[in-house]
């Protein structure tokens, strides 16, 4: 059941990610921590008012990773209810694309996890995981779960 927030209304948030899959480094994923809780999932991120979807993914790239990308192609939009993790009163709708990268990014990407450093909220890092080991599992939200395994499934790891 889909609370309301103060003014009675119920509202969605759109969230907009890519999916970088480099043959040698593997998946890209984002860790973060926000609101007490550490979670793994693609990255991107929301949508803002007057911006397109892949604008709005180009966006966030450069401001998270500092890298120019070409969204080749959509992977997929959700397709079933998901109740926010953040406000209840807020339903999730997640638009993925395939990205391909253009340069190098400026952000230091690892293959640890939540390698951000001090545990506050807003804190980010980006990895590799490598395909053979690239699991559903190792994302946080249902919507992300969702999408890592017809990335898996896609590429036949």
């Amino acid at each position: 059941m889909l609370n309301k927030n103060s003014s009675g209304l119920l509202h969605f948030t759109i969230r907009v990610y890519g999916i970088l899959v480099d043959a040698v480094k593997g998946i890209l994923v984002a860790d973060e921590f926000q609101n007490g809780q550490r979670f793994t999932k693609f990255p991107g991120g929301g949508l803002e008012l007057g911006e397109g979807t892949t604008e709005c993914l180009v966006r966030e790239w450069e401001e998270e990773l500092k890298q120019q990308i070409e969204v080749t192609d959509h992977f997929y939009t959700t397709d079933f209810f998901q109740q926010s993790a953040f406000d209840p009163a807020k339903q999730v709708i997640s638009i993925y694309y395939r990205v391909k990268a253009l340069e190098e990014p400026l952000t230091k990407i690892s293959t640890v996890p939540f390698d951000y450093g001090e545990e506050k909220d807003g804190a980010a890092s980006f990895r590799w995981i490598e395909g053979v080991n690239f699991q559903e599992s190792m994302l946080t939200f249902p919507i992300d779960i969702r999408v890592a395994k017809m990335v898996r499934e896609s590429l036949l790891i």
